[in-house]
């Protein structure tokens, strides 16, 4: 029985979602909860894509084969809820098909950042976002509308060591939104390259903060401006939101 999980996770006190040799990731706990609840038959998980170490999850997907016998999808959602680490919760389970693939099957993302802005970080804040001061809410918006739609993000995105063959991407929309201090900026996507949401926030927050100008982020994504140094906004205001499968909606 194929099972689809969407899951959360508090990000802090793992090393990403991906499985690491030593364990501590997402993937690795989860891994292990199943195969100790299919009875010790081994369990692969797969997710949707990576989050990096620090980088929470609101919606993550991930697929997985068990033992018809073990139960029906709901049994998961108890039984894996009341084994996990309280940081890591599974929010939905159902039955999929043999052909759904959390990765391959994806045809978009959404992501969200969040910067607190006041002076003072309320401590409950801490590790959930980032903290910055001295930023111009309507510069941020500004920014945005830079990186809608279909452009290169090369000059955005990381080197994974494995080579992209198109780092053309769909940024379907880039909305920023404030409620005091806290300021949430979101992406919606088809597709994101290594580090690219990190980068662009890092870039928005450079325009917010009189530091850069609307024009050096035109010319960096047209492949116009050489980029000695591509800052990364911290992994602690990183949330994965949705994963969508299926057609889009129209815009």
């Amino acid at each position: 029985m194929r099972l689809k999980l969407t899951l959360a996770y508090d990000g802090a006190g793992f090393r990403g979602w991906q499985s690491q040799t030593g364990g501590g990731a997402v993937q690795d706990i989860l891994q292990e909860a199943m195969t100790r609840l299919a009875g010790g038959k081994k369990v692969s998980v797969q997710g949707s894509g990576r989050t990096d170490a620090g980088v929470h999850a609101l919606g993550q997907v991930a697929h997985a084969d068990v033992p018809e016998e073990r139960g029906e999808p709901r049994f998961w959602v108890q039984a894996l809820n009341s084994v996990l680490r309280p940081q890591i919760r599974i929010l939905n389970c159902a039955r999929a098909d043999k052909s759904f693939h959390a990765r391959y099957s994806a045809t978009g993302k959404t992501y969200e950042y969040l910067l607190w802005t006041a002076p003072i970080l309320p401590p409950h804040w801490a590790g959930r976002c980032w903290h910055v001061r001295g930023v111009d809410v309507a510069a941020l918006r500004r920014a945005a509308k830079i990186f809608t739609g279909r452009h290169d993000f090369r000059g955005f995105s990381a080197n994974r060591g494995t080579p992209v063959d198109d780092t053309r991407r769909h940024l379907r929309r880039a909305t920023v939104s404030s409620e005091g201090p806290l300021v949430r900026l979101r992406f919606e996507g088809d597709g994101f390259l290594y580090k690219m949401v990190r980068m662009l926030v890092a870039a928005m927050v450079r325009v917010a903060q009189g530091k850069a100008s609307v024009a050096d982020l035109q010319a960096r994504l047209a492949g116009k401006a050489s980029v000695s140094r591509r800052e990364v906004a911290p992994p602690d205001g990183l949330y994965l939101v949705r994963v969508r499968y299926g057609r889009p909606q129209s815009d």
